[in-house]
């Protein structure tokens, strides 16, 4: 029995809760994936050559939420909270040292990534509770809508959460859920 409860978003609904909780029905469904496991368990990497693992999407989606609803639709000035793991010199790191949170430093474990990750996740909600889905915010030289940035998350929790299925299936051969 799982600890995060993940209704299924309505079949019928407004668009906004429709978008909302299949943004919430993906977070939960990634929350499910790396419960009730190890740090090391959290830290294998589905199969090689990739080094993606249950460990690195949590962080790297607590990265994602913390760019989409804070830095570009909040407009706060919020750096990056994971460096890359192999520092600036790392080929899969980006300028100034950062991987989108992939990497794994020696001391991150599974209760520091999670709670991280809520941390986000809750910030986002208060960040989205008072604005329209047509509000814009300034993007690369554009503008962007609480709409397409709850759309691009549902996505890139889709994907990864697809991820996250085949990883948890090599590490311990659950699958579901």
């Amino acid at each position: 029995m799982s600890t995060f409860d993940r209704p299924m978003p309505p079949p019928v609904a407004d668009e906004r809760t429709s978008l909302e909780s299949w943004l919430d029905f993906y977070r939960t469904t990634l929350a499910q994936k790396c419960e009730g496991l190890s740090d090391r368990r959290l830290r294998e990497a589905s199969v090689a050559p990739s080094p993606i693992t249950l460990l690195g999407l949590l962080q790297h989606l607590a990265e994602v939420e913390r760019n989409w609803f804070r830095r570009v639709l909040a407009q706060e000035d919020a750096s990056p909270v994971y460096a890359a793991a192999g520092g600036a010199e790392s080929p899969e790191a980006g300028e100034g040292g950062h991987d989108g949170g992939f990497g794994l430093a020696e001391d991150s474990t599974g209760e520091t990534a999670m709670a991280r990750w809520q941390a986000e996740v809750d910030r986002a909600r208060q960040n989205c509770a008072t604005r329209a889905l047509d509000d814009t915010s300034p993007f690369m030289g554009g503008q962007v809508t609480l709409r397409w940035i709850y759309t691009h998350m549902i996505g890139e929790y889709a994907r990864h959460c697809g991820h996250a299925d085949l990883i948890r299936e090599r590490v311990d051969g659950r699958t579901g859920v």
